[in-house]
């Protein structure tokens, strides 16, 4: 098994798509995971003209890479959230509008059935992305949260997702959440818990990212035996935290990425606390064939520098699964 290595666009949409593509190949990148912001894909662009998708795929080539999803976080997040002041600096202003909350939410729904249009004239088949949440402000219940408001953000989530997910059915393509906090899953437990609301649709299931996981407390293997099914997509993302306490614990304290008194920070792959070798086991039992896409995040670390060596981590760490039970050369029967 060769698994293509791509990075994804996301933290680098300040640059046009034509420099990270040119950048990214000479790092060892086998395609780009295109973020719908910046330059990068243009989601009604993609819809309204005709040479769009040609034309994307047309830069890839030219610097041998290649795409095998999309990713639309940013007008993801602004479906199922409680729309603030803060959405106006992330969203699409067609999406953004008058800021109307609920007007948002539908034109942010829109938008992502009109990513899955998009994703299908480009020849993928994962979109992957943000549900947002309408309940995460929640999460810690004091004063006591009844349990029906939970029942009910569920119920609001899968209320606004089922047609977005017809619409990916319709198109044929899958979406992925990307499990995190703010969003409606945010664990193993959430995870199951969003699938139970959307009575199991397969549409739905996840571009798996570790480094939401870990520093979490959370099983980050076991997330991959749970919902082997639905790994739609992998981020390989690298997180380091601390063994011992610190001033801010896991909620960080209202501290920037950086802070010395952090718990947990994003790290270049290989640099943190994430066991990549169990992942790539966990992938293999799963039968998982797709890219391993590089999300690359470190305050710490000139990014040109770690894009590259991140590259280099993942070609070494992945590898194929074996074909045959490691005894078998001793079974005469199979010797013929």
């Amino acid at each position: 098994m060769s698994r293509p290595v791509t990075l994804f666009t996301g933290q680098w949409a300040d640059l046009t798509l034509e420099t990270i593509a040119e950048k990214a190949a000479s790092w060892g990148y086998d395609g780009l995971e295109l973020a719908c912001w910046g330059d990068h894909f243009d989601v009604q662009q993609a819809l309204s003209d005709p040479d769009y998708c040609q034309g994307r795929h047309d830069l890839l080539a030219k610097y041998g890479l290649k795409v095998w999803a999309i990713s639309n976080h940013l007008v993801g997040q602004g479906i199922c959230d409680n729309i603030d002041s803060r959405h106006e600096a992330i969203l699409p202003p067609h999406v953004w509008g008058d800021g109307d909350p609920e007007g948002v939410r539908e034109r942010a729904a829109d938008e992502l059935k009109d990513t899955a249009r998009a994703a299908a004239k480009l020849g993928v088949n994962v979109v992957n992305g943000f549900t947002g949440s309408s309940i995460w402000h929640l999460l810690y219940s004091f004063p006591p949260v009844a349990p029906d408001t939970i029942d009910n953000g569920f119920q609001d989530f899968a209320d606004r997702f089922n047609p977005i997910l017809d619409v990916f059915d319709e198109e044929g393509i899958v979406f992925g959440l990307e499990v995190h906090p703010t969003e409606i899953a945010f664990d193993i437990s959430s995870a199951q818990r969003a699938i139970d609301a959307l009575d199991g649709r397969k549409t739905f299931g996840f571009n798996y990212d570790p480094s939401h996981l870990g520093y979490q407390g959370v099983d980050y293997v076991a997330f991959i035996n749970a919902f082997a099914d639905r790994i739609y997509h992998v981020h390989m993302k690298d997180v380091w935290w601390s063994d011992k306490p610190t001033r801010a614990g896991v909620f960080g304290g209202h501290l920037n990425f950086g802070h010395i008194d952090r718990f947990w920070d994003f790290r270049s792959l290989g640099r943190g606390s994430v066991d990549f070798e169990e992942i790539i086991r966990a992938l293999n039992r799963a039968g998982y064939d797709g890219p391993l896409s590089v999300e690359w995040e470190d305050i710490g670390m000139d990014r040109e520098h770690g894009a590259a060596e991140s590259a280099a981590f993942v070609k070494a760490i992945d590898f194929a699964p074996s074909a045959v039970a490691f005894d078998a050369a001793f079974d005469k029967e199979k010797q013929g």
